[in-house]
């Protein structure tokens, strides 16, 4: 997955949390497997090389996550697309010297792109043209924290955190009921916290636009591309929410950061915390959505404005 991962479990025997997180590590490492389009055996690259021909069968846990983007793709009024990793055709943030490709390209990449067009259901999966493509990344490492939390909990853990890349999944509070305390990266300064999330149980994970990012002529390029426009978003530095799930708190992270100014309506819709960084630094932070015994704090440079 690209990223470093950490899994922090308190058991009173060492042997049951070794034994506990190497089911988990496992489970993590085959879902990478299973959806990773790097990998010439995974599902995703099956049903992208099938493109424009024959349906591919699945199985249930793939259905399932094909629904959660297709509630995803409705959520987002299209902008959150499973179809839209063809974008990186045009887009190349490894390149050097980098480049705003032109509108063609963008185009070109965006005739691809329509997860409305995309032939599903519990057993088949079809994209109907070829170089078509889904790509799994949205969503697949939300999940994978998700399941790795819950097999964790299955095997009599109470109290435990799971961190994949920044995608963090809270098992129960700390062993003395204290909630943990998940920091929020600030998307301008290195090393440096813009807040804090204090939490016994449920999901934190932040979108930004300080990952994978170029610039040009002054102007901020980012990975989190509009499946709709075929551009960058550019409204908000990064999104943190909090919901019960990872792959919830993941995907909304992903779609406020799509939505620009909306965000914040469609955050509070989905009755859950978040703290939002505008373009120019200034906080958007949540005072509507139940805490459910939930915390955020914004460090004291942040400068707020909420609603």
């Amino acid at each position: 997955m690209a990223a470093d991962h950490e899994l922090l479990l308190w058991t009173d025997r060492r042997a049951r949390a070794d034994r506990v997180a190497r089911v988990a590590i496992a489970d993590v490492l085959r879902i990478e497997a299973k959806f990773s389009r790097y990998r010439d055996d995974s599902v995703a690259t099956a049903i992208n090389r099938a493109a424009g021909a024959s349906p591919v069968a699945i199985d249930a846990e793939t259905a399932a996550l094909l629904r959660y983007a297709d509630r995803c793709h409705r959520l987002s009024a299209g902008a959150f697309d499973l179809s839209s990793g063809v974008l990186r055709r045009a887009w190349d943030f490894r390149r050097r010297p980098s480049l705003v490709p032109t509108a063609d390209e963008i185009d070109a990449a965006r005739a691809l792109i329509g997860w409305d067009r995309v032939e599903w259901d519990d057993v088949h999966v079809r994209l109907p043209e070829r170089g078509m493509e889904l790509d799994f990344g949205g969503i697949g490492k939300e999940y994978a924290a998700d399941r790795a939390a819950t097999i964790c909990a299955d095997h009599g853990i109470g109290h435990g955190l799971v961190n994949l890349g920044g995608d963090v999944r809270i098992i129960g509070p700390q062993p003395d009921g204290a909630p943990w305390r998940v920091g929020i990266r600030h998307p301008r300064v290195e090393h440096a916290a813009i807040g804090t999330v204090e939490l016994r149980d449920g999901a934190v994970t932040t979108s930004g636009d300080y990952e994978r990012y170029f610039e040009v002529d002054g102007h901020r390029y980012c990975h989190l591309l509009d499946a709709r426009t075929g551009w960058p978003t550019g409204h908000w530095q990064s999104a943190t929410v909090v919901a019960p799930l990872a792959i919830l708190a993941g995907s909304y992270a992903t779609i406020a950061m799509l939505l620009a100014a909306d965000a914040p309506a469609f955050l509070v819709q989905q009755h859950v915390r978040y703290l939002l960084v505008r373009a120019d630094g200034s906080i958007v932070c949540d005072t509507v959505s139940p805490d459910h015994g939930v915390r955020v704090v914004v460090a004291e440079q942040g400068r707020i404005a909420t609603g």
